[in-house]
């Protein structure tokens, strides 16, 4: 005899009253995959034009193992950030096609940017980090994925 059994994450199971766990299921946040940032210096063009807005992709295995098997690399395992970055980067203004030509032109302090967003959004999950007002004690989260000053 065949039983099929269907598994649910915590996340889909709501607690019951009694502290057990319950049939109905709680509203899921939508997975979030994309992620926009603003570069401190911005990427300057062959035209002279400057972007700073972009936006960046969760990583996938493949996005970590390609780059593995690429020569440059190979060569040199401090152009792995590089190749990385590329191959997550999906727009840089209005620059659609991000390859390591264009990581590779960035400014130091962009690339330095890029590879402490790519490890938040993809160690950690998310782009807010709490924090405590040194003024008043207060506690509060921000959004470190290049929002205006004095946003959160």
């Amino acid at each position: 005899m065949r039983r099929s059994v269907q598994f649910q994450s915590p996340e889909q199971v709501a607690p019951r009253a009694d502290g057990g766990q319950g049939g109905s299921t709680r509203q899921q946040e939508a997975l979030r995959t994309d992620f926009a940032f603003e570069l401190p210096r911005g990427y300057v063009d062959e035209s002279g034009t400057v972007h700073r807005t972009g936006v960046m992709r969760l990583a996938t295995a493949r996005d970590e193992l390609v780059p593995l098997r690429d020569d440059r690399v190979r060569e040199n395992s401090a152009y792995l950030s590089v190749v990385l970055i590329s191959r997550v980067v999906t727009r840089i203004g209005t620059v659609e096609d991000v390859h390591p030509g264009v990581i590779e032109d960035l400014f130091a302090s962009d690339l330095a940017f890029l590879q402490d967003f790519y490890r938040r959004i993809n160690a950690e999950g998310h782009t807010r980090a709490a924090v405590t007002c040194p003024s008043c004690d207060e506690e509060f989260a921000v959004n470190l994925a290049g929002g205006r000053l004095g946003e959160s």
